[in-house]
C-alpha cells in the first residue's frame, strides 16, 4: 500500500517541476526570437537571447532578409565590418520586475547603438524592445515573436 502512494507523490512532483520549467521558459526572454525589418515588417533575422549571471545578451544566428548586408560596414566600433551572422547585439539587460532593461542594442543597419528595454507580452510568445537614445519616449518600438 506504502507504494502506490509513493508514486502518487513522485507523480506530482514530477507534474509540478515540469510546469515550473513551463513557466521559466516563458517568463523568461531566454530563447529565440525572430525580428521584423522596421520598414517592410518582413522577417529580418533569429536573435539568441542568453543569460549569464543574471545579465542578458543577444547574437544573430541566422539571417533571414536576403537583402541585408553580410557585414557591419556602419559600425563604429570593434564590429566594424565583421560578418552580422554570429554577431552579439543585444547587451548588458538585467531584469527588474516584469521587464529588462539597463542595456543596448546595436542596429547593424545604421551602426548605431541604441539603449534598450524589453518587455514579454503574450504569455511570452512575444518580445517588445523598445530602443531609444537619451530617454526611452525618444525612441522606437519593435515586436519579436517568439520561435518555437
Amino acid at each position: 500500500m506504502k507504494k502506490p502512494l509513493l508514486f502518487i507523490i513522485l507523480g506530482c512532483i514530477l507534474a509540478f517541476e515540469a510546469t515550473q520549467l513551463s513557466a521559466q521558459t516563458s517568463d523568461s526572454i531566454v530563447g529565440t526570437w525572430k525580428t521584423f525589418d522596421d520598414d517592410t515588417n518582413l522577417p529580418a533575422s533569429i536573435v539568441q537571447i542568453t543569460e549569464k549571471n543574471g545579465v542578458f545578451s543577444g547574437v544573430i544566428t541566422k539571417i533571414l532578409d536576403l537583402s541585408a548586408l553580410p557585414n557591419c560596414e556602419k559600425c563604429t566600433d570593434n564590429r566594424k565590418g565583421k560578418p552580422v551572422l554570429g554577431m552579439e547585439i543585444l547587451t548588458g539587460l538585467k531584469r527588474t520586475g516584469d521587464s529588462y532593461s539597463g542595456g543596448q542594442i546595436l542596429d547593424p543597419d545604421d551602426g548605431e547603438i541604441y539603449r534598450a528595454e524589453m518587455k514579454l507580452k503574450d504569455q511570452g510568445g512575444k518580445l517588445d524592445l523598445r530602443a531609444y537614445i537619451g530617454i526611452p519616449l525618444l525612441g522606437r518600438t519593435q515586436t519579436w515573436i517568439r520561435e518555437k
